[in-house]
C-alpha cells in the first residue's frame, strides 16, 4: 500500500487535478491521497493559503473581507466548473468558509490556525467529489472524525501517540482515501497546524500509521539533485539517498524537500519517493532509512552550500590548558538564548559558528563585550563573511582519499579553506569558506567527482 501526497502546484487547477487523477488510478496500491491547498497557477498568482491568511487578518481587524472570500471561493469554483460538479460541492465550501468568520476562537492564534488549515481541508473535499463524479470510488476522511490528534501550539503542532492507535483502526476497502494535509485536532477539538512542511508531515504520519510500503511525495521537480542547478549546470539527479544524508544536506541549503517533515515515515521504516506530478514516469529520488544498505556509485551523494552563517574567532595562548574556558563561553551563549552550530578549535584558537539569521547587531555587540570581559582573549573577531559547504555521502565512510581530492580541487582554484571538519558519522565533510568563494567551491567539487 502506498500513501501519495501532492503539493500545491499539483492541485492548483482542473488541469493539474487531471494529472493527479491519472497518477492515483494508474496504480491500485495508491490507496491514500494527501492534499495540499491549491498553489499558484501562474507567475504572480496567489496561493489559497495566503488568501486564507489575508481573510483571517481582515476578520481580526473587523474589516470587510467579502472580496478575499470571493477570491477563495473562485479558486474552488474553477475546479468544480472544470469537472461540472453539482452545486453541492461549492455549497459545502461556501458554508465552511462562512463559518470560519463567525465561529468563536480561544484567541487569535487559534483563529489563524483554523483559517490556514482550510486550504487543504476544502481541497480534499473537492478532490473526493471529483473522483466520485468520474466513477472512481473515493471517501473523504475528516481528521477530527478519525482521531488525528496533535499537541503543541495552534500553529506549531506535534502529532500525539494516540493518532497512530486511531489510524490502526481504519479499515481499507476498494475506495481511495482522500485526507487533508497540514493540520490535526487538539484534544479540545481545536484545529492545530504543523509549522513547516505541513502536508509532507501529514503524509509521513499516515505512512507510518498505515504501515505503508512506500510514501510517494509528488512535487514539481523530477528529483533531488546532487547540487543546486542554479550553481551547477544540469547536475545529476540523486537516484537513492539515505535519510541521514538528506538531513546533512538540508542543513546547508537543500530545500526541495523538508527533511524534518518525513521523520514519522523514517521512524516507521517507510521509504519515501520524491517524484514529479508533471512527469510521473521518471523514477525521482528514493529516500531510505539509514539501515537500508545500498551501494552508491559515487562516494558523494550531494553537495550543498549556505551563506547564512557568521563566526566568532577567539585567540588566546594556552587556551587548551585553561579549565572551564568553554564553560564560561557557553554560559554567555545561554545568557542571550543563543545556540551555536559548530565549534572547531586548536590549542590556542577557538571558532564558534552561528546561524546569523538568529542574531541581531545589538546581540552580537553585547555578546562580544561579554566574551572580552569574561575570557580576556588576546584577539577576538566577529566574521560575517562565512559560508559552509556540506559534502555528503554514505560512501565517504568507505573511501580514504575523498578529503584530499576536495582540498586539491579547491587549492588549484585558489579557494581558501577557513575550516574543514568530518562529522562523527563519517558521511559528511563540512568546509568553511568566504561567501564569494562558496559557489565556485561547489562547482569545483562537483566537477572533481561527477565530471
Amino acid at each position: 500500500m502506498k500513501v501519495v501526497k501532492f503539493g500545491g502546484s499539483s492541485l492548483a487547477n482542473g488541469e493539474q487535478f487531471d494529472k493527479v487523477i491519472n497518477i492515483v488510478t494508474s496504480d491500485d496500491d495508491r490507496k491514500v491521497i494527501v492534499t495540499s491547498a491549491p498553489g499558484k497557477r501562474f507567475d504572480g498568482d496567489i496561493k489559497v493559503t495566503d488568501l486564507l491568511i489575508k481573510y483571517a487578518n481582515l476578520v481580526l481587524e473587523n474589516k470587510d473581507y467579502q472580496d478575499v472570500y470571493n477570491k477563495i471561493v473562485d479558486r474552488y469554483q474553477e475546479i468544480s466548473n472544470y469537472y461540472k460538479l453539482s452545486s453541492d460541492t461549492i455549497d459545502k465550501i461556501k458554508a465552511k468558509l462562512t463559518d470560519l468568520a463567525t465561529s468563536n476562537y480561544k484567541d487569535d492564534e487559534h483563529l489563524m490556525a483554523a483559517f490556514k488549515a482550510h486550504g487543504e481541508f476544502l481541497n480534499a473535499i473537492t478532490l473526493a467529489d471529483v473522483l466520485n463524479s468520474k466513477g472512481i470510488k473515493a471517501k473523504f476522511l475528516d481528521p477530527k472524525e478519525i482521531g488525528f490528534l496533535v499537541g503543541g501550539e495552534p500553529n506549531n503542532a506535534d502529532v500525539l501517540p494516540e493518532t497512530y492507535a486511531n489510524l490502526a483502526k481504519i479499515k481499507f476497502d476498494d475506495s481511495k482515501i482522500v485526507f487533508p494535509g497540514f493540520f490535526g485536532y487538539s484534544k479540545d477539538g481545536d484545529i492545530f497546524t504543523f509549522s513547516r512542511g505541513g502536508s509532507d508531515i501529514t503524509g509521513a504520519i499516515l505512512s507510518r500509521g498505515f504501515n505503508a510500503d512506500l510514501y510517494e511525495n509528488f512535487t514539481d521537480v523530477d528529483a533531488i539533485y546532487v547540487a543546486n542547478n542554479h550553481i551547477v549546470k544540469n547536475p545529476e539527479a540523486i537516484k537513492k539517498m539515505s535519510y541521514r544524508e538528506m538531513r546533512e544536506l538540508s542543513y546547508a541549503g537543500f530545500s526541495v524537500f523538508q527533511d524534518e517533515a518525513i521523520i514519522p515515515a523514517v521512524e516507521g521504516q517507510v521509504p519515501v519517493n520524491v517524484k514529479n506530478t508533471n512527469d510521473p514516469q521518471k523514477p525521482g529520488t528514493l529516500i531510505v532509512p539509514s539501515q537500508f544498505l545500498f551501494n552508491p556509485a559515487n562516494p558523494i551523494t550531494g553537495i550543498a552550500s549556505s551563506d547564512r552563517f557568521s563566526a566568532l574567532y577567539i585567540h588566546r595562548y594556552l587556551l587548551n590548558k585553561e579549565v572551564g574556558f568553554t564553560l564560561k563561553l557557553l554560559q554567555i551563549f545561554y545568557k542571550y538564548g543563543i545556540s551555536y552550530e559548530h565549534m572547531p578549535s586548536g590549542i590556542d584558537d577557538l571558532t564558534v559558528i552561528f546561524d546569523k539569521s538568529k542574531l541581531d547587531s545589538e546581540t552580537i555587540k553585547n555578546l562580544c563585550n561579554d566574551v572580552k570581559k569574561a575570557l580576556n582573549p588576546d584577539y577576538i573577531e566577529w566574521i560575517d563573511d562565512y559560508a559552509i559547504i556540506m559534502v555528503v555521502g554514505e560512501g565517504l565512510a568507505h573511501t580514504v582519499d575523498t578529503v584530499s581530492k576536495i582540498i586539491d580541487s579547491l587549492t588549484e582554484k585558489n579557494i581558501a579553506i577557513d575550516m574543514i571538519n568530518q562529522g562523527a558519522s563519517r558521511i559528511s565533510i563540512m568546509i568553511g569558506t568566504q561567501v564569494k568563494d562558496a559557489k565556485d567551491a561547489v562547482r569545483d567539487i562537483y566537477d572533481t567527482f561527477f565530471n
